[in-house]
């Protein structure tokens, strides 16, 4: 694991206070425990709210709330309205946190509370831009070639992945019994979320963090360095060897980057 990037944590962000005492001086008394945000997970393209199983049993020991929600899939504009929406039911703090393609609608949820922004093996793409723009701006995606098609009757297009290339394509360091019930499970991307452009993004003004694999066959790594450095990442973590799914083969890394996002913003 490379960070090229170091969040320093105060005892503040920890949410301790200082004890002073003294000859002549009365003791201070503790403060109020700082509250701890709310994160809020949205997956991407060809996976579903479970595949953040692993990073939920992470952050649930940590004492952080986690909410998966269920991803659309349907197009940039209105899976980020339903984001938005549990956002919006929620009190106190949020930690928004995007996979893959769930990255761009997490980076259009325009909201007070939203503090924190990770983005896991995800796009985080600048106004007018789109995914597949993104994704083919520097060379290394693979997975144009290993998608099939289904015309819908209001004359979009579902993509998916097939089945007998997901291992390789989307999970290569996951073990292939779980690999092939990722494949059977997985929820297609139409095309109208593929070619959405973005609106102005809230990683301008809201802090970001980054974590994405070396061996992404889906958004190459050059891409994954560029949105990072873009966005101005509080830390970047970069780990070898691991695949596009990270939130399943890697969760305790993905989940540190969470707690420190949480911690610092918390």
């Amino acid at each position: 694991m490379r960070i090229t990037t170091i969040v320093k944590l105060t005892a503040v962000a920890l949410g301790f206070t200082a004890t002073v005492a003294g000859a002549g001086c009365a003791t201070a008394q503790p403060g109020p425990a700082a509250v701890k945000p709310t994160i809020v997970l949205v997956h991407g393209a060809f996976a579903e709210s479970s595949s953040w199983n692993g990073v939920i049993g992470k952050l649930d020991q940590q004492g952080l709330t986690s909410i998966a929600v269920g991803n659309p899939l349907r197009s940039v504009a209105g899976d980020a309205d339903a984001v938005r929406s549990v956002v919006a039911s929620i009190d106190g703090p949020v930690v928004l946190v995007g996979h893959s393609y769930g990255g761009q609608v997490i980076s259009q949820v325009h909201d007070p509370k939203v503090k924190g922004l990770v983005y896991v093996a995800a796009f985080a793409p600048e106004e007018g831009e789109t995914i597949g723009e993104l994704s083919g701006k520097f060379p290394g995606s693979t997975l144009g070639d290993t998608l099939d098609k289904l015309a819908l009757p209001d004359g979009s297009t579902d993509l998916y992945i097939q089945p007998a290339k997901f291992h390789q394509q989307f999970a290569a360091d996951v073990p292939a019994s779980e690999a092939t019930l990722a494949a059977i499970t997985q929820r297609p991307l139409n095309d109208r979320a593929l070619n959405g452009k973005s609106g102005a993004p809230n990683w301008k003004t809201v802090p970001s963090w980054f974590v994405f694999p070396d061996t992404d066959y889906n958004i190459p790594v050059a891409a994954h360095r560029f949105m990072a450095e873009r966005a101005g990442s509080r830390a970047t973590v970069e780990i070898k060897g691991a695949s596009h799914a990270l939130t399943v083969s890697q969760p305790d890394a993905v989940a540190k980057v969470i707690v420190e996002a949480a911690l610092a913003v918390g």
